[in-house]
């Protein structure tokens, strides 16, 4: 999201907080202390896709640090709202990028192969299907590497799995927004129809032309940073 803290900051302060460990307790603490040592507190706090997640789970544990939560392009909350994902995504890609996706999962199953390469390329075809009118691309390519991703998603999804994760919200009080494109692959259903039923404070925006990342979008890059612009001004 550098892009996105680049523009926050012309009229906000900013701190963009980079995840390094290996358990979602780490990760809580790594935000913690971020928003201690660069910040006063209580702050608004902004996640998107994972980090949405992460975000809602850092609301629920540290509420006294959260004074509003933004969650965009967020995954489901619920395992039932993930079943059309793998299709949905496939669905949305040629011939070609689908028979990629298949060599791409397997390679990532063999121990010899360069997996955090691999894992990007992988990202990178997630990533055509998950737009729907996307500008051109700024090569704003993120680091990635496997061990964390394997370590934090199988904690994470198992949390969702286990409805841990979605009961969470009872600890949360501070506002939640949730800003989602109609176009993600990723179903706004599984974040507004959950979430509406374990939040006392909460409402959403939905981005017509937009999938899941906003400011890569043709139609939804300046709607999306208007209104995020006045979420975090509305407090």
């Amino acid at each position: 999201m550098a892009v996105v803290a680049a523009r926050l900051s012309q009229k906000f302060g900013v701190v963009e907080s980079f995840q390094t460990r290996l358990s979602i307790d780490e990760l809580i603490l790594e935000l913690k202390r971020d928003i201690e040592d660069f910040g006063s507190g209580p702050v608004s706090l902004v996640g998107y896709s994972w980090g949405a997640w992460l975000s809602f789970i850092f609301a629920a544990s540290c509420p006294d640090l959260v004074s509003k939560l933004i969650l965009i392009g967020s995954a489901p909350f619920e395992q039932q709202y993930t079943k059309d994902l793998r299709a949905t995504r496939l669905a949305r890609l040629n011939k070609e990028d689908r028979q990629r996706v298949r060599e791409l999962e397997a390679f990532l199953q063999k121990p010899e192969s360069n997996k955090n390469e691999l894992l990007r390329q992988y990202g990178k075809l997630m990533e055509k299907a998950d737009v729907f009118n996307p500008l051109p691309s700024d090569n704003d390519d993120v680091e990635v590497d496997l061990n964390i991703f394997q370590h934090i998603w199988k904690e994470a999804s198992g949390l969702r799995s286990s409805g841990e994760l979605l009961k969470l919200g009872s600890q949360i009080y501070c506002p939640v927004t949730a800003i989602h494109g109609i176009h993600d692959p990723h179903p706004y259903s599984g974040v507004l129809q959950p979430l509406s039923g374990v939040l006392q404070d909460f409402h959403y925006h939905l981005l017509e032309n937009c999938g899941h990342t906003p400011w890569k979008e043709r139609m939804a890059k300046d709607p999306f940073y208007d209104l995020l612009a006045a979420e975090l001004s509305d407090k």
